[in-house]
């Protein structure tokens, strides 16, 4: 998933911590999922009663009831019906299991999700009942089966309001003229819509059949159809185990266009051409991250541009990269962000985190290998620029957060017992874990390291891992045999930067804070001298962070009236504008910015500018006045975020 970069500015609601038995506490299999490394103190170990020999003890799972090291889902197979009337799915999952410890009691993770019936194999109904409601959690879902049975079956359907649908009514697209459902799974919203053991730690493949309005396309992380049928009905298969989290549905009016052999984009018809421009180095990207770090192992790589309401840059679903259309500026310039997702191909999917804890190996991966990519095919100099701008975010989050009410928040290995997940989705993840990789390559030495990285994700594929297993196999495999002491332990389980993190550095921005510090004395903008045509958007983004605090109100129009930052089209830059306009007094921005934020979902936008705002009485009642026309337009990743910033209650 690209960055959030989300601090947390309110209090979070504490969950009561749930109250398991053994048999829950188990919840990851390392039989499959898992390498052999041991485990390190952080671990939670738990016994079972079954027999030694029939089951694996596995990582406890804080964030999903589902006993999987006992009985786990291998395969599932959706059939649902999409009504956009009634806002709802409607159908059946079934779940092809393997009852490891032949255990009589199958636990699946629910949230808002009405159970009709239950059957085992050949449609012989079974018992099951609901647990208490958790907020966060959901409901577990207690099944009873048998030690021979082989499918679980649930028929059930979906709430108008699951947390992991976005219905869109036609007025909220591109097209204006057909509805439109996305899916966003991650972290533990899946449950939201599929009645599943909803854990990173259990991969599994899965096929679909889904029926849709025939005017209307739908597409998975799956093996994708390219034209529209015209019945409404879509099977879909994935042959690879993944996540549930990872386990995604499209539907819209949607055309495919082909970018290369085995790369495509899905999107509205009024948008497919402006996103084949867009997108027309991701074949090159593909071809260089194999050159880094193998085989792509997905067989195609296809992006689908979502309406504005998404709430995240990206989201690396298998085969079907989810992307914001903020990011088509018009000039490729934010193509970055597709390059984390195909990375994730390797860091998140191949290999994946085993619970929230450990996210930052999803994601410090990925933008490590992002960077990489960037730089083979664009330049150091454009890489260091891009990693700057998110290490200056970074450095602003660790702040925050060491001064809130969680400062562990800025270790890479985290605690979030009786925490949304989404509370470790910061800047933290991203941008420490890619800096700690950094450091480690000039340690070794980037061909040494190169080899490591090869070793670990053709080691690991299509398995998880906790923190823990990898600090020893980053001990055997690279520390060890190059006779390093490297503080391992300082940058995982230690608060903030450690000092000997490397350091990058970009020239050109230096020149650029040179020309911000000349704005507060400018009798105009173009005595800047400013080459407009050769700044790049990382370059005016630093530009506007450099602004000096004393700079007047009047400068921001001078600047406004000269670039026309407000309204200029790239989302990056117009985000960065707002935020600086409302620190510096400037209203100029108002009609543009209530036009953003009403049509733009994404958390990373929102976040950063409501907050802002609701810094001062006068901001606060624009940014209300403003969100009480947004919110309905917003997915519920970001109102929760934005509800607590500005204090809402609906």
């Amino acid at each position: 998933m690209q960055p959030i970069f989300h601090v947390i500015f309110a209090q979070q609601e504490n969950f009561e911590h749930m109250k398991y038995s053994k048999s829950l506490l188990v919840t990851a299999v390392l039989g499959i999922a898992f390498s052999s490394c041991g485990g390190g103190e952080n671990d939670d170990n738990i016994e079972t009663d079954a027999p030694a020999d029939s089951i694996e003890i596995g990582v406890l799972d804080q964030h999903s009831h589902a006993n999987v090291a006992e009985v786990k889902t291998t395969h599932l197979h959706l059939d649902l019906s999409v009504d956009f009337e009634s806002k709802l799915l409607v159908g059946s999952v079934r779940h092809s299991i393997d009852n490891i410890a032949g255990v009589e009691t199958m636990i699946f993770d629910s949230h808002s999700l009405t159970i009709e019936k239950v059957e085992l194999d050949n449609g012989v109904e079974t018992t099951f009942e609901l647990g208490n409601y958790d907020e966060l959690l959901g409901k577990s879902l207690s099944v009873a089966v048998l030690p021979e049975t082989e499918s679980v079956t649930i028929y059930y359907s979906t709430a108008p309001d699951s947390k992991a649908l976005q219905w869109l009514a036609p007025q909220q697209t591109a097209g204006k003229s057909e509805p439109y459902l996305f899916t966003q799974g991650e972290a533990v919203l899946t449950r939201t819509w599929i009645p599943c053991q909803d854990t990173p730690g259990n991969r599994i493949t899965y096929s679909a059949d889904i029926t849709v309005p025939n005017q209307l396309m739908a597409v998975m992380s799956a093996d994708n159809p390219t034209e529209k049928d015209s019945e409404g009905k879509y099977h879909f298969e994935m042959d690879k185990p993944i996540p549930c989290y990872l386990i995604a549905l499209a539907v819209g009016d949607l055309e495919f266009a082909a970018l290369g052999s085995r790369t495509g984009v899905y999107a509205e018809p009024s948008m497919i051409e402006k996103s084949v421009y867009e997108f027309a180095d991701v074949e090159k990207m593909i071809e260089v991250a194999e050159g880094l770090y193998g085989e792509y192992k997905w067989g195609r790589y296809d992006i689908i541009v979502l309406p504005p309401s998404f709430p995240f840059g990206g989201m690396e679903n298998p085969k079907l990269t989810f992307a914001t259309p903020t990011i088509l500026a018009g000039d490729r310039s934010l193509v970055s962000l597709i390059a984390h997702e195909l990375a994730h191909s390797w860091s998140g999917n191949l290999v994946t985190n085993a619970t929230w804890d450990d996210f930052w190996l999803n994601e410090g991966f990925t933008v490590y290998f992002e960077n990489r990519i960037m730089e083979a095919l664009y330049g150091k100099e454009h890489s260091d620029m891009l990693f700057s701008i998110e290490y200056e975010e970074m450095l602003n989050e660790n702040k925050a957060i060491l001064e809130g009410e969680y400062p562990d928040d800025t270790k890479l290995k985290l605690d979030l017992v009786g925490r949304d997940p989404d509370d470790g989705m910061s800047a933290i993840a991203y941008v420490k874990g890619a800096l700690f990789l950094m450091t480690l390559e000039e340690e070794v030495g980037r061909e040494k390291f190169d080899v490591f990285i090869n070793s670990y994700f053709g080691d690991h594929e299509f398995q998880t891992l906790t923190t823990e297993d990898f600090v020893v196999y980053l001990d055997e495999n690279l520390l060890k045999p190059n006779a390093s002491d490297f503080n391992v332990d300082e940058w995982i389980y230690g608060q903030g930067i450690p000092e000997n993190a490397v350091q990058i550095e970009s020239n050109r921005f230096d020149l650029v804070t040179e020309v911000s510090l000349l704005i507060p004395e400018m009798a105009n903008a173009q005595s800047l001298g400013i080459d407009e045509a050769a700044w790049t958007t990382q370059e005016w983004m630093h530009f506007i962070r450099q602004i000096p605090a004393e700079t007047a109100a009047d400068k921001f129009l001078l600047l406004d009236t000269e670039f026309g930052f407000k309204n200029c089209g790239n989302s990056e830059i117009m985000a960065e504008w707002y935020i600086a306009s409302i620190k510096h007094g400037y209203d100029g921005i108002n009609v543009d910015m209530e036009n953003f934020l009403i049509n733009v979902g994404r958390r990373k936008f929102l976040e950063p500018i409501y907050t802002e705002l609701a810094k001062s009485d006068e901001g606060l009642d624009l940014g209300r006045a403003i969100y009480e026309k947004a919110r309905r337009n917003y997915h519920a990743i970001s109102f929760n975020t934005v509800d607590e910033i500005l204090g809402w209650e609906s």
